[in-house]
């Protein structure tokens, strides 16, 4: 793997964030040599009796191992404990029957260590595809994981699951019911490999929240579209990706009913906790230098503001020309009209910034190079595109493409 010798010219200035103890829950991380030496590269997190969990996972049509069991475990009896388990450097993904293998070997050692039933047990590996997890290497670690589990490990569990990342991440959130605290705190990792659908991004979310796991699925499921399904660094989908909420139901605030208005004050919360980590994963893009914002106003359906902010998020041409600060506009004109969705030329307006590019089929008599160059050379871009068709929209977030992204995956296996 290409050796990551800076961090991110867009990571968070004060670092990894001060997040909250979750009651009900305590972390541990540790070196288990998965595939390199001189790195942690195992957590573990284990929840208390009553928790519930849920999840979104990649749609991909070859998923690992790790999210094929996760998926059917969904949903399971919350009357004990539960755990969740994390290796990186490899992803016990297209390993055949040697990866059922290793989620087997994996959930049976947690489940013997600390107690709790194998169908509550929820792993996830996130690295290189094709190569059998050595899962003897991660088994003999279990019980000093155990041993290390405490309230406060999260910031060491957040670096444990990173790969190509320059920088662990996190965010949190509180939220007031019936006048008590709920908090939350998450983690993620992500660097390359993301595309809307779930990409190679590992992320897990912890609350004290007291709700119903049918509920917080929904929640979890909705904050997912507007968020995690709305970057991508290279369009590509990966085989691994897992995000998994559990609420510990340790607060003392009154429990989150469907419908009511506390549970759409909960769903605020939780949606901006989603929203900074999927914003970091993007930060982090290999290579990244910009990150960019496409904002599809005025399309004629919401399935089409999509395609039109995929078609222009994904597009390498557009990419490495912000890459190059060069407000090529003819770029995204050819976005548009390459994503399948209804545009008109002549009803178009493009917007770099505040600044007025082409209207009505044409450059904008208005345009100034100069303005927009300059609004290039910014470290956060917006690209506002309206399609003047009708009142949909959508916004989807991304990142410059640099000779960085070619360095990191280039050698990625070595």
């Amino acid at each position: 793997m290409a050796k990551i010798e800076s961090v991110s010219p867009l990571a968070p200035v004060g670092g990894f964030p001060d997040l909250p103890i979750i009651d009900g829950v305590t972390f541990s991380s540790l070196e288990a040599g998965v595939r390199y030496t001189g790195r942690t590269d195992v957590m573990l997190a284990e929840l208390c009796p009553g928790s519930v969990v849920a999840g979104t996972f990649t749609t991909s049509s070859t998923r690992s191992a790790a999210v094929l069991d996760c998926q059917k475990k969904l949903g399971s009896d919350a009357s004990g404990g539960a755990a969740i388990f994390v290796n990186s450097g490899n992803s016990n993904a297209f390993t055949g029957k040697s990866g059922l293998e290793a989620v087997g070997k994996i959930t049976e050692a947690i489940s013997s260590s600390l107690g709790i039933n194998e169908n509550r047990i929820f792993t996830s590996s996130t690295g290189v595809i094709g190569e059998p997890l050595k899962w003897e290497r991660i088994t003999t670690k279990i019980d000093a994981l155990k041993a290390g589990l405490q309230p406060d490990g999260i910031t060491g569990a957040a670096k444990a699951i990173m790969t190509t990342d320059t920088f662990a991440k996190g965010a949190s959130a509180e939220v007031t019911v019936g006048g008590e605290k709920i908090k939350i705190a998450g983690i993620a990792k992500g660097s390359g490999m993301i595309a809307p659908d779930m990409a190679t991004m590992l992320v897990y979310i912890f609350t004290d929240a007291k709700i119903a796991q049918s509920v917080l699925q929904d929640l979890v499921s909705r904050a997912t579209n507007t968020t995690f399904n709305c970057i991508t660094v290279d369009s590509d989908t990966s085989t691994s990706d897992t995000l998994i909420a559990a609420a510990t139901g340790c607060t003392s605030a009154p429990e989150i009913l469907a419908g009511t208005p506390e549970a759409n004050n909960f769903f605020t919360a939780l949606q901006s906790v989603m929203l900074e980590l999927s914003h970091l994963v993007v930060k982090d893009g290999e290579g990244a230098t910009k990150f960019v914002e496409v904002q599809v106003t005025g399309a004629s359906s919401d399935a089409d503001a999509r395609k039109i902010a995929s078609s222009i998020a994904n597009s390498p041409l557009v990419k490495t020309a912000i890459a190059g600060e060069d407000p090529n506009w003819g770029r995204v004109v050819m976005a548009v009209g390459k994503s399948g969705a209804a545009a008109d030329r002549d009803l178009l307006s493009i917007r770099f910034g505040d600044v007025l590019v082409a209207e009505n089929g044409w450059v904008s008599p208005n345009y100034s190079e100069e303005a927009a160059a300059s609004y290039m050379k910014n470290d956060h871009i917006i690209l506002r595109v309206d399609i003047g068709l009708g009142a949909s929209q959508c916004t989807m977030w991304t990142c410059d493409l640099t000779h960085g992204y070619i360095t990191i995956n280039a050698d990625y296996r070595s």
